[in-house]
């Protein structure tokens, strides 16, 4: 399905997509232990989560006004550096403040690249074949989950909370060498002439178009109820769930290890029987982990880990066609400013979402977690809302082939 050129490009994608998806899922389980060191509540940690998701939200937006006019490669490249710097400065941070400070200028570079890497495989893969790629690249959650997060857990038990942050960004430092030397130019965009327009033209283009408003309300409908159940997914297991800090990595190993192998598979559904229809019963089987996780007591912990695999599956599914649909609402040559400013929703609806959960959580005198529950009902109901905007949506991008043969060596088999 793919030529041997875009599966190297889908692999450095993939893999750059697993950097920014550690550091941003390292926060959850390292919660208990910062919350401890550090004294601070719930609504202090929902802060430090979400103070990641608001700088990348507003980087999201200000790069919508020149994410068109240069070459996507230099662009990835200045942003991922960007962001492997400001990890090694989140390991470095000596206190809650300058974690809170060093988050955010993380947050700043990692909100883009998101939006640059959907840029890029929408640019160089047809729409008849997104739903596939986004699959490959969505198995970065996977690989971050069943190797990622544990290895960087392992490395927080072992030496501190510092560690795995370090190790991250110099490990992403090593990967710039990687995407310099064999990513191709992606020039696409930039081959059509158009005449100069003022910056506010990127929001009116997208204001005056209907279906990509919907597709932004989409899409943060669909961040908005996940990102409330997300920060304290971890917290809550320890506190009321009845596991141990050095389980958790089998959470996420569990549920890792089935999303390999799932996300690819859910992305060639998405191709044959269509976007819409794989969200749909995505977003209704999410539905039951979202209800039962948040209202989890004490539990064996073989069903948790059968619980949180199913959660993992079920949530990361539904992104796959939710992605490949938005993607479908821009042509080539807008694609980069609109998919920055979907970035910059989807961060800012989790960062308003992650930070009106901590002032619902609270923690009793025994230490538990009280209404998660609440939380719980908010995310079903902003799961029906993205079900019903999803129908409204329509791809806009004929058949093309030429995409990836202007980009890359090899032609689209």
């Amino acid at each position: 399905m793919f030529s041997k050129q875009e599966k190297i490009l889908l692999g450095i994608l993939a893999a750059i997509q697993f950097s920014s998806i550690v550091d941003f899922m390292i926060m959850m389980p390292l919660g208990p232990q910062l919350m401890r060191m550090f004294a601070i509540n719930p609504h202090q940690f929902g802060l430090l989560v979400s103070s990641y998701t608001f700088c990348a939200g507003i980087s999201g937006f200000m790069a919508s006004f020149f994410m068109d006019k240069f070459d996507r490669k230099l662009s990835l490249l200045f942003f991922f550096i960007g962001f492997s710097l400001g990890t090694v400065a989140c390991g470095i941070s000596p206190s809650y403040e300058t974690l809170l400070l060093a988050r955010g200028l993380t947050g700043i570079f990692g909100g883009v690249l998101s939006s640059l890497v959907l840029s890029i495989v929408s640019d160089a893969i047809s729409y008849e074949r997104r739903g596939s790629a986004m699959g490959v690249i969505m198995t970065s959650f996977s690989m971050a989950s069943v190797l990622g997060v544990p290895f960087s857990l392992f490395l927080a038990n072992q030496y501190s909370w510092h560690a795995p942050f370090v190790f991250l960004g110099v490990i992403s430092l090593a990967l710039c060498l990687v995407i310099w030397f064999h990513v191709p130019p992606m020039r696409l965009h930039l081959m059509e002439a158009r005449a100069k327009e003022p910056p506010h033209r990127v929001l009116t283009r997208i204001l005056h178009n209907k279906n990509q408003r919907r597709a932004l309300l989409f899409m943060s409908s669909v961040m908005f109820g996940h990102f409330a159940i997300i920060p304290f997914l971890s917290p809550s297991l320890v506190a009321n769930a009845g596991m141990t800090e050095a389980q958790l990595p089998f959470m996420y190993m569990t549920g890792g290890i089935f999303t390999i192998f799932t996300s690819p598979w859910i992305g060639r559904l998405a191709d044959r029987y269509g976007k819409h229809k794989v969200f749909l019963w995505g977003a209704l089987i999410t539905l039951l982990p979202y209800w039962v996780i948040t209202h989890l007591g004490p539990t064996p912990l073989w069903i948790i880990l059968a619980i949180c695999a199913f959660f993992f599956v079920s949530s990361g599914g539904r992104m796959i066609p939710a992605t490949a649909l938005v993607s479908g609402t821009a042509l080539p040559q807008t694609r980069g400013s609109f998919m920055s400013i979907v970035s910059c929703v989807q961060q800012l609806s989790s960062a308003v979402s992650s930070y009106i959960a901590g002032w619902i959580v609270t923690t009793n005198a025994a230490g538990r977690l009280e209404n998660y529950n609440v939380v719980g009902y908010v995310a079903v109901a902003f799961t029906f809302v993205a079900i019903y905007l999803s129908k409204k949506i329509q791809a806009v991008e004929a058949s093309p082939t030429k995409s990836a043969d202007a980009h890359l060596a090899e032609p689209v088999i």
